[in-house]
């Protein structure tokens, strides 16, 4: 029999079936614990729930290997000491964890492992306290990889001012900034929202953004404003290593509406040409070759990393 709520506008609408049977059963890591996902459970009094005070890394794992682990875990760890969270793992029990996990999960040809730390369990009170246990969390889920007609034809954006908060480096799982401006592009049918502050390029609400001039890779300062994603040092030493032009500083708006290329990076997308932006052709309305020798080079360090 259906369970009907009481007492308003509410009254006998039947409740929804809970959702929790429809989770899988794969395994996940909480507090020290390997359990199916579907009967992790955290307190309420949790302050991720309650504020979002946490933080969280995804990883990404090609034929069972995790790709840039340790720069991973390293932007763990400052997001957790901007935070004042003590780091509950050494690198090599982070390590354990995923490789646990992965080892246990369905096979994938790609996957993420991600991490979520938060303060811990505390009665509801804005101010840090001190001496909680964080609460750990950890899983792994397919990474789902950029269509085939993406890669060739590359993708629409939309832009946006960005008006999410000004500690953009730290990768906290208080996203409802990131999830409004996501939500921007989906309802304009595009693939990602491309954000400024004022007139200069901060990053996508997901992705960290490049422009390509000239044969030179540029991308925005990595200050409080830009997620230093992973693939910043990786794509410096791709092109270092195919002696492409590569710098970070200030870009402005006209700079990207008038670059050669533009590019996304971010664990799923990988490396992605932008083609047009806010019904505007990018450069010349398909994926140029300075994108193209990145790719081909992603690929090759996907490899590499695998032997």
């Amino acid at each position: 029999m259906a369970r009907v709520r009481h007492g308003g506008a509410f009254d006998n609408l039947p409740m929804l079936p809970p959702l929790v049977s429809a989770l899988p059963s794969t395994l996940c890591h909480l507090d020290g614990d390997y359990l199916p996902l579907r009967d992790a459970k955290v307190s309420v009094l949790d302050r991720g729930f309650i504020f979002g005070d946490g933080v969280y890394e995804v990883v990404p794992v090609y034929g069972g290997h995790l790709f840039g682990f340790d720069e991973h875990i390293a932007r763990l760890d400052r997001s957790l000491a901007e935070l004042h969270i003590p780091n509950p793992h050494a690198v090599e029990g982070w390590r354990a964890i995923a490789e646990h996990l992965v080892h246990e999960a369905p096979a994938a040809p790609t996957q993420a492992v991600y991490f979520q730390v938060t303060r811990g369990v505390a009665m509801r009170d804005h101010a840090m306290p001190t001496g909680l246990a964080p609460t750990v969390f950890a899983m792994v889920n397919p990474l789902k990889p950029v269509a085939a007609e993406a890669r060739a034809n590359g993708v629409r954006c939309v832009t946006a001012e960005d008006f999410r908060w000004q500690k953009a480096h730290i990768k906290a799982t208080s996203l409802l900034g990131a999830v409004l401006a996501r939500q921007i592009s989906v309802e304009a049918g595009a693939a990602e929202t491309i954000m400024f502050r004022g007139d200069l390029l901060s990053e996508a609400s997901s992705s960290n953004v490049w422009v390509v001039k000239n044969g030179t890779v540029a991308g925005p300062q990595p200050d409080h404003r830009v997620l230093r994603g992973i693939r910043y040092g990786l794509l410096e030493r791709l092109c270092r290593e195919a002696g492409i032009p590569y710098e970070l500083r200030d870009i402005a708006r006209d700079e990207v509406f008038g670059a050669d290329e533009l590019l996304l990076s971010s664990a799923s997308k990988e490396v992605l040409a932008v083609t047009t932006l806010d019904d505007r052709p990018v450069g010349k309305g398909r994926p140029g070759p300075i994108y193209e020798r990145l790719y081909a080079a992603y690929q090759q360090a996907k490899q590499a990393a695998a032997t």
